[in-house]
């Protein structure tokens, strides 16, 4: 389990995160939502250790995340950031190789390529698996980084805004591919969204963040009520059950 207790972060005088702690449960999709500068993907960073604390502790299985060397703790928590940019001229399948470095580093052996090949598989990229990433749509190239994610086979996985950019279509089959990694392959998905509609229709829980503080945790029927989200987002909303999920709608 994944533990946050008084997380802090401040820039100079500016206070970004501002006493966080939380208990984030196993096998479940857990989404982060909240305005811009909520202090949301913060916290994702400072879980990931992307970002440096100011104070606080994040713990993973009973140990801080500072006591961890980077190449084990890459054996469990796996994060995908919005600059997922590749500076080099690389194939699918070379980059989907990348994520098993933490297990073998660059002597990549049989079933390593296996697992890479049956992560190219999942995401239905065998037919682009030798094509360059810089060849391919925003879709192919977002699918192409979650294979790599899942080829570094981890219990976590962390994604900061994984359907920014990405039209409806790309973006729902993008939410239908999260819920996957939870319910057939066991990973805990921990993501932050702007999409509140998409948090609440694909999420168990939900973490709403408001000016560096949690304004609302729980299931998602718990945080997807008109007066808790017009606490965070200031305006009016009406709540609508669809399939069984509540759809907000804002005015």
């Amino acid at each position: 389990m994944l533990t946050i207790r008084n997380l802090r972060k401040t820039y100079e005088d500016a206070t970004v995160v501002d006493d966080v702690s939380l208990e984030l449960p196993h096998g479940k999709v857990i989404s982060m939502i909240g305005p811009n500068g909520a202090g949301k993907s913060t916290v994702l960073g400072m879980i990931s250790r992307l970002i440096a604390r100011s104070s606080g502790a994040v713990e993973f299985q009973g140990k801080d995340l500072d006591k961890w060397e980077s190449r084990e703790l890459a054996k469990h928590l796996a994060i995908l950031t919005q600059a997922n940019n590749v500076q080099m001229k690389l194939t699918v399948r070379e980059l989907v190789a990348f994520g098993r470095f933490p297990h073998s580093g660059s002597n990549l052996s049989q079933k390593d390529w296996e697992i890479v090949d049956r992560s190219i598989s999942y995401m239905e990229l065998e037919d682009f698996a030798e094509r360059f990433i810089d060849e391919m749509s925003g879709g192919q190239r977002q699918r192409a980084f979650i294979a790599m994610v899942l080829a570094q086979d981890t219990e976590y996985v962390l994604l900061d805004e994984p359907t920014n950019n990405l039209d409806i279509y790309h973006a729902t089959q993008m939410m239908k591919l999260v819920r996957r990694l939870c319910d057939e392959l066991g990973k805990t998905v921990i993501l932050v969204l702007h999409e509140i509609n998409l948090a609440a229709f694909y999420s168990d829980y939900i973490c709403a963040f408001k000016n560096g503080k949690i304004a609302a945790w729980g299931t998602v029927n718990e945080v997807m009520t008109p007066e808790q989200l017009k606490l965070i987002y200031g305006v009016d909303f009406q709540i609508h059950e669809i399939d069984g999920r509540p759809l907000a709608i804002f005015h």
